[in-house]
């Protein structure tokens, strides 16, 4: 998977892929042609505990997660890990860990921790000496193994765009090989960064609603963007039908006017229940199956 990651990333052109914060989410991207996908603190913050991206993830948590989510699928997966957890130490055994599974990439961002969601009010950031630090940290962890690292910066909040930049330049000189400036907040912002960098790697976060404006793939791809996540929109999109689907039980009184466009025989191909049922037979578990 790895070695897909950096493929796709040298290829030319713009990649974009939805953010997933489980296994159905990664099946569902990869069944729509995604070839690649992210997963997302914030997704699975929300879903695991019910809480806000406030920094209530734990380590555990978070690479538990990713693991079961790249293992579900047969496409690259650039998996969020906050700031790290910790310092250049803790770094290190983060990526250890990550190394043994089928992730592809991570984020390392530079916020203090507790950390929240880039589009959230209210953040803090480490000197960048420190991130630097933490940066080379994961470089070394990852051995030959060839791990993606995204060097993440919220310097925009804090330290305006300029600040930002200037981290940028010392996260990628540390070893980070892909640059992501979280929350640039126009249209002049995403393409003075992409002026700056015109030969890295660059990342897009997309939010509906978010700070950053919602262009279009192609007028990102035009500015010099290679990776570009839809971090929310899987989530936002869930929960409204979530919604929707629980209103309507509790007015109608049962389910007969919705999940009109997914049926069970299609959820089955999701998860790919013949798969299972060949290995049921194939070991004797299952002489005949619904």
């Amino acid at each position: 998977m790895k070695n897909k990651l950096r493929t796709l990333i040298e290829q030319p052109g713009i990649h974009a892929a939805p953010a997933v914060y489980d296994c159905i989410g990664a099946m569902a991207a990869e069944q729509a042609g995604f070839n690649y996908i992210f997963s997302s603190g914030f997704g699975i913050a929300a879903s695991l505990l019910g809480k806000p991206d406030f920094g209530y993830l734990t380590a555990s948590e978070m690479i538990d997660s990713a693991k079961r989510i790249a293992h579900s699928v047969s496409i690259p997966l650039i998996a969020d890990m906050d700031t790290g957890y910790g310092n250049p130490l803790n770094v290190i055994r983060t990526v250890e860990e990550i190394v043994q599974t089928d992730v592809a990439g991570i984020i390392l961002e530079d916020q203090a921790w507790p950390k929240k969601c880039g589009h959230f009010e209210g953040k803090q950031i480490i000197p960048a000496a420190e991130q630097v630090e933490k940066i080379k940290a994961a470089v070394y962890a990852r051995g030959d193994s060839g791990l993606i690292i995204v060097g993440r910066t919220d310097a925009r909040a804090m330290e305006g765009l300029t600040g930002a930049i200037k981290r940028g330049e010392q996260y990628l000189a540390a070893g980070a090989d892909v640059l992501f400036i979280e929350a640039p907040q126009s249209r002049e912002e995403l393409a003075d960064i992409a002026r700056h960098f015109p030969d890295v790697p660059l990342f897009a976060n997309i939010i509906e609603g978010g700070k950053t404006p919602n262009l279009s793939l192609d007028e990102l791809e035009d500015m010099g963007y290679k990776l570009v996540a839809y971090a929310l929109s899987g989530l936002f999109s869930a929960t409204q039908a979530f919604i929707d689907c629980f209103d309507a039980l509790k007015k109608d009184g049962g389910t007969q006017h919705i999940n009109q466009q997914l049926s069970f025989e299609t959820f089955k191909t999701i998860v790919r229940m013949n798969d299972h049922i060949a290995l049921e037979k194939r070991f004797g578990i299952s002489k005949e199956t619904d």
